[in-house]
This record gives structure tokens, C-alpha cells and sequence, in this order.
């Protein structure tokens, strides 16, 4: 070959670079969905076919990364639009780290969790864990909250009595006024809610759409949040049944809870105990009977100092059939339940851990004491066996368990193992904050209450305020980049099942209403006044956090009470009784339809999340499969918006149709009524101040 023959091949490549397409980087995407990856919950030796979405002939090459193998992956088939390249993998023995590059000419690119990337980040990758699944009847589900004690007063006739007993060196109160909002120290109080009120409600709550109940502590205990636990075996019977009442309350000036006869009577004789406890279980299979499910909270790390296990109260020490408490006697078989620091300090030993340094949370000591150990996991199943048969736990501080990490990861695979052997679909649900990767492997707990990936990105993004209302934070409120950076980092430590089965809340129990957080309060009902919590709230932005929560991928969840228009400040002030005769029926009629659009969408349940426009106060994502596609739009700002969303990125076509769903503005809420043209495939609108719009292509 002459030199004018080699230059006229140096023109013609130069050409035929110049002339190559630019990579369509918004058109690259993957998931762990099961759009994208089959089977989605794969077990040990399966093969996994994992696939990559491309524009339309416009890359070389997709590599299948994987360890220190690189592989070439087919283009399976054109649909629309998009190229789809697959690699099937070899039989899985173990989990499965991967991401992507794509290269077009002399570009390059690299895809994992957080999208494109020019630079390799192998720590951000994909992930397969053979053998972990998680209940299909979790995954997207609609769950309902319920603090037992402020839900509704189905009997009267089991509520606590003033000074029943002494708690926290004051007298219980009954309180009369089902209306009054807590009081900052509200521990003592008791509204007369119970299991009967709930069974009560279950016509309203399937009405709402409720799929699943999740309870706050129901054991017996001494407060009304109950997670101070007194007898794991037993329903107390303020929330069951009392068969057998008598005894006195305590007096003026009598401290002393060995003589509270009544509250004695009533949660030590085995009659009520055992009466409340077959009240529950006929409850548990009403719920079953209307095809709901029930999860119950389980708090393992600590007990409380009332603990039969303990006695410090003496409640339990001249009592037939109850061995003596650890507080009581050295010689208790429930000694090395605890971590006591003075090994001389009996009878009535007061030297023991607490957590978190509170003596009415003794701390459980599992490391020294396998019989605790055994104890708890036989609780675990317990309840999960008929004849209460619930479908799951709640766990309460659960990193916290064990006096170290390495035990906490042991005992949780142990609790794991227990529970699914007496019931494999019950789900395992932990209270995290933070990553929580080294819990989510397939071996202990299945899912989290969703903070980090849910619910504070949310409450930054539409009110600038922290979930306890504790602090404004004017670069956080509307910030539409950092919504997307949080959501997309925090979700990344989930694996795929669990994040389907995630808990999304916008308020619970620990925090405040996601109503009050709309009026930009900073603050807590003893520095403010319960009054402060409902004043210049804004229900439209409260509409768009709901419509969010209704489209994103998870498990909704609703904390009674929001959804009929419940405000309050973080706790006690958020744990306010549920309006029956005074609810927000505008609000009510709203949350049915989202629920209705969540259930009649299961692409919302089970398809893929990508962003598709993002400006300050405005948010578009979409959540898609190859077949249906929902764009999701939220202006919180207070003018109107116009944009242009690339609809195209979430597989709708270059020429369609999308119809409305259902669109919220700062003063109500309308279903249907528009259809709107995409043309290639960008959909153009005018967005109402404080809005939120659920489209679907038709």
C-alpha cells in the first residue's frame, strides 16, 4: 500500500468517527427490578439474566462487569426506541457485584446504582443475593400504623384508672377527654384504646384500602407506649380482656406498686393474661378473614424495670406461679438476663445496666445467657404460630441488641432462622438509621422503616424541615438535586427485595406529623403549645408528599390518623387520638383515591424509578416497565411552572398519549379530566403552583 492509499484509509476512519452518533448517555439503564434482571429473587445455583437498555443502535459494545471478568453482552432485541443487551450468568454460588461499560467509538462510559459515571466506582455496584426473598404480600403494600392506646375505645370497661399504679414516681392517669391533645409528659396518660376498637375500625380501614397493620407494642407494660416491656407471653389486658377485676388503686402518697392491688389483679392473674391473649387471637383471624396482615413490634434490646424477669416493682414476688425476679432474690433463674455491676447488692439490687443509662429500660444481656437468648427467639415464634399466626415482626433499636456488633449480626441470623422455619413469609422489618447493608444480606432482617431513602429526603425537599421538626434548612427546602443524591445513595444499600418491602412513612410515632412540618415551625409542644402544630399547615404541599409516597417504590405507610388530617409535634405531641366525627373528609376522600391508583398500577409496586426533570421546587420521575409507564410531576413552588419532561427516558413513546390520573393543588384535588400529546417523546406542560400530577400512558 502506497502513502496516498494509507491516507485515504486515515480519511476515511477519521470520517467514519466524526460521523458516529454521540453516545445517548439519558437513554442508558439498568435496575434490579425484574425488568431487568430474571428471576428477580433468585436462589443458589440459578442462572440470573441480567439485561442493559441503549438508544437505538447507538453503541458498540455493553460489558457485563463482574470481578475482574469483563464481558461482552448480546443485543437481545429492539423495542420502540431502545436496544436491550443480556448476559446470563454461570449458576450462582454466592452473591454477584456488577456494573456496566459502554463504549461508542472513542467514548466511554461506566453505568451502576447511581447511573452513568466516566470514572469506574466498583463500591456503587449492582448486587445479587442468592437465596434472599422477601413476602410478595409485602412488596408495595398499603400499611397502616396504629399507637394502640389513641386509636379508638373499644371497651371501657379495661381502661387503666387513675393511679392504678406509680410510673415514673407519679401516679397513671385515665384520661376522660378523647379530644385532649397530649401533654409533654404524656407517658402516664392512657386514652382507653384498645384491641376491641381497633376490630371496631376494621370496616374504615379496609374501606381505606389497608392492606396490612402494623401495631405498636401490645404486650404488657406499664406505659402507654409500651415498649418497656413486662411479660413478652401475654396481650395486656387494658388492650384485651379483664375477666376478673378487683383490687385497689394506690391512695395519696402511697408510692409503692407492691400495694396496687388492681393493677396486680389485672395484668398478673393468668385469667386476664390468658383471656387477652384469645381475645387477640380471634382478633388476628378476623383480620386474616378480610385478607389483611398483621405485624407486631418486637423490642428485644431492652425490657422494662416492671419485667417479671426483673420485678424491681415487686409486683410478681409473693405471687403463685412466678418465679422470683432477678431484682429480687441472686439466686433468680433470670439473674443473667441482666448486666448487674455490684454482685453484693441483693435482696433488691438496683445496680444494672440500663439503655441508654434509663432504669426503666433494663438492657437484656443475651451474651451471657443463652437461656435469655432461647427465650426471646421462642417469643419470636410464638406469635407467629396458631393460634395468633400474625405475618411478621417490627423490631425495635434493632442494630442495638447484644453488647457488640459481632453478637448483634449472630443473634438477628438466629432470629432469622427461627422465624422463618415457623413461618416463611413472615416479614422482618427492623428500626435502622443509616446504612444498614451488613443486616440486609439474606441472613437476618429483610427490610427497614425507611428513613434515610424515604422519608427525610421527602421532608427536606417539600418543607426544608427535619423529621422532628427540630430544624429549618432553607439549601434543603425545594432542593430537587439533593432529593434525587439522597434518594438514589440511600436506596443503593438496599438490596432489590428489600427495598420493594421497605417502610414509607411520612410521620410515625417517633417523629412529627408531616402535616405540621408543612408550616416551617422549628420546635416542640412544650416550647410552642399543641396549638402551633396545626397553625398555617399547608395540606397541598402535604397532598404532593402523599402522592410521592403512593408512586414510590416500597411499602406505604400511613400513620393514623394522617390521613385524616392529624397534626402534632414530635413525641408525645404526634401520638394524638385519632378525630372519629371530626376528620378531614376532603383529606380522607384524597388518600382513597391514591390508594386506589397505587393498587390499580402494579408498575408502581414493581417497576423501575428514574428521574426524568429536576429544578428548584420541581420534581418528574417516572416508574415504568416496558409495557406501562407513569410520570409523576411536583411543583412546590408558589408559581406556576412550565417544563418539558423527556417521557421518552421512561419508555414512553415519541408519539403518545398520556392520560391524568389524578391532580392535587394547594386547596383540593381532582381525578382525570385532561389528556396531554407527547411528541418525541417529551411531554410539555403548565404545572399550578403547589401540585402534584400522576400521568399514565395510554
Amino acid at each position: 500500500m502506497n502513502f496516498n492509499e494509507i491516507e485515504q484509509v486515515l480519511r476515511t476512519r477519521e470520517y467514519a468517527l466524526n460521523m458516529r452518533p454521540v453516545l445517548n448517555s439519558k437513554a442508558l439503564f439498568s435496575d434490579e427490578t425484574a425488568n431487568y434482571r430474571t428471576p428477580f429473587e433468585p436462589e443458589m445455583g440459578d442462572r440470573v439474566t441480567i439485561r442493559f437498555r441503549t438508544w437505538m443502535d447507538n453503541v458498540d459494545y455493553v460489558f457485563f462487569i463482574c470481578g475482574s471478568e469483563k464481558i461482552p453482552m448480546k443485543k437481545e432485541y429492539t423495542k420502540g426506541v431502545f436496544d436491550y443487551y443480556s448476559y446470563t450468568t454461570e449458576p450462582l454460588t454466592g452473591p454477584v457485584h456488577y456494573f456496566f461499560e459502554v463504549c461508542t467509538g472513542n467514548q466511554k462510559c461506566f453505568y451502576n446504582s447511581q447511573g452513568v459515571s466516566k470514572d469506574l466506582q466498583e463500591y456503587n455496584s449492582f448486587e445479587i443475593v442468592p437465596g434472599f426473598r422477601t413476602p410478595d404480600w409485602a412488596k408495595g403494600a398499603i400499611m397502616y400504623q396504629i399507637y394502640t392506646d389513641r386509636f379508638c375505645n373499644g371497651d371501657e370497661t379495661n381502661d387503666v384508672e387513675d393511679r392504678e399504679y406509680i410510673y415514673i414516681n407519679e401516679g397513671v392517669r385515665r384520661v376522660r377527654d378523647w379530644n385532649r391533645p397530649p401533654e409533654s409528659m404524656d407517658v402516664r396518660d392512657f386514652y382507653g384504646g384498645d384491641i376491641k376498637g381497633i376490630w371496631e375500625k376494621l370496616d374504615y380501614l379496609q374501606d381505606l384500602g389497608v392492606e396490612v397493620l402494623y401495631l405498636n407494642p401490645i404486650f404488657v407494660s406499664p406505659s402507654n407506649h409500651k415498649y418497656d416491656s413486662q411479660d413478652y407471653d401475654y396481650v395486656d389486658p387494658h388492650y384485651g380482656v379483664i375477666v376478673e377485676d378487683g383490687g385497689e388503686c394506690l391512695p395519696e402518697g402511697d408510692q409503692d406498686n407492691s400495694h396496687a392491688s388492681k393493677y396486680i389483679q389485672r395484668v398478673v392473674n393468668k385469667k386476664n393474661l390468658e383471656a387477652s391473649n384469645r381475645f387477640f387471637a380471634e382478633f388476628v383471624a378476623e383480620v386474616h378473614r378480610r385478607g389483611m396482615k398483621i405485624i407486631l413490634d418486637g423490642v428485644f434490646n431492652h425490657c422494662g424495670s416492671f419485667n417479671k424477669w426483673l420485678d424491681r416493682e415487686r409486683l410478681y414476688e409473693n405471687m403463685e406461679g412466678y418465679e422470683k425476679g432477678a431484682y429480687i432474690s441472686k439466686e433468680s433463674p433470670y439473674r443473667n438476663f441482666f448486666k448487674f455491676n455490684y454482685e453484693h447488692g441483693w435482696p433488691y439490687n438496683e445496680f444494672y445496666d440500663g439503655w441508654w443509662g434509663h432504669e426503666t429500660l433494663p438492657k437484656l444481656y443475651y451474651e451471657q445467657s443463652p437461656e435469655l437468648e432461647e427465650y426471646i427467639l421462642n417469643v419470636a415464634r410464638k406469635w407467629l404460630k396458631p393460634p395468633y399466626s400474625v405475618d411478621g415482626w417490627r423490631l425495635d433499636v434493632a442494630a442495638d441488641l447484644g453488647f457488640s456488633s459481632e453478637y448483634n449480626h449472630e443473634f438477628w441470623r438466629k432470629f432469622r432462622k427461627a422465624v422463618k422455619e415457623t413461618n416463611p413469609d413472615a416479614l422482618i422489618l427492623a428500626e435502622h438509621y443509616g446504612n444498614a447493608n451488613s443486616w440486609l444480606r439474606g441472613d437476618q432482617w429483610d427490610t427497614l422503616m425507611n428513613y434515610d431513602a424515604f422519608m427525610e429526603p421527602v421532608s427536606w425537599f417539600l418543607t426544608g424541615m427535619e423529621k422532628h421538626s427540630d430544624e429549618f434548612r432553607e439549601d434543603m427546602y425545594g432542593n430537587a438535586e439533593a432529593f434525587k443524591n439522597a434518594m438514589k445513595h440511600h436506596m443503593a444499600n438496599f438490596c432489590a427485595p428489600s427495598l420493594q418491602t421497605a417502610m414509607n412513612e411520612l410521620s410515625n410515632h417517633d417523629h412529627s406529623r408531616f402535616l405540621t412540618r408543612t408550616n416551617h415551625k422549628v420546635g416542640r409542644v412544650h416550647e410552642l403549645g399543641s396549638d402551633a402544630a396545626s397553625d398555617g399547615v399547608n395540606k397541598g404541599v402535604f397532598r404532593e408528599a402523599v402522592v410521592i409516597q403512593m408512586t414510590w417504590v416500597g411499602a406505604p405507610t400511613i400513620y393514623y390518623g394522617d390521613e385524616a388530617g392529624v397534626c402534632g409535634f414530635t413525641d408525645p405531641d404526634n401520638r394524638r387520638t385519632y378525630p372519629w366525627g371530626e376528620e378531614d373528609h376532603s383529606l380522607l376522600s384524597f388518600y382513597k383515591e391514591a390508594i386506589c391508583i397505587r393498587k390499580e398500577n402494579p408498575v408502581l409496586t414493581h417497576g423501575s424509578t428514574c428521574f426524568l426533570a429536576l429544578d428548584y421546587q420541581l420534581l418528574c420521575y417516572g416508574r415504568f416497565s416496558e409495557e406501562n409507564q407513569i410520570v409523576v410531576v411536583i411543583n412546590n413552588g408558589k408559581e406556576e411552572k412550565e417544563v418539558n419532561v423527556p417521557v421518552w427516558q421512561a419508555g414512553v413513546p415519541r408519539q403518545a398519549f398520556m392520560e391524568r390520573l389524578m391532580m392535587t393543588l394547594e386547596n383540593g384535588f381532582s381525578m382525570g379530566g385532561a389528556a396531554y400529546r407527547v411528541e418525541k417523546g417529551n411531554l410539555y406542560l403548565k404545572v399550578p403552583p403547589i401540585c402534584a400530577m400522576i400521568l399514565r400512558r395510554i
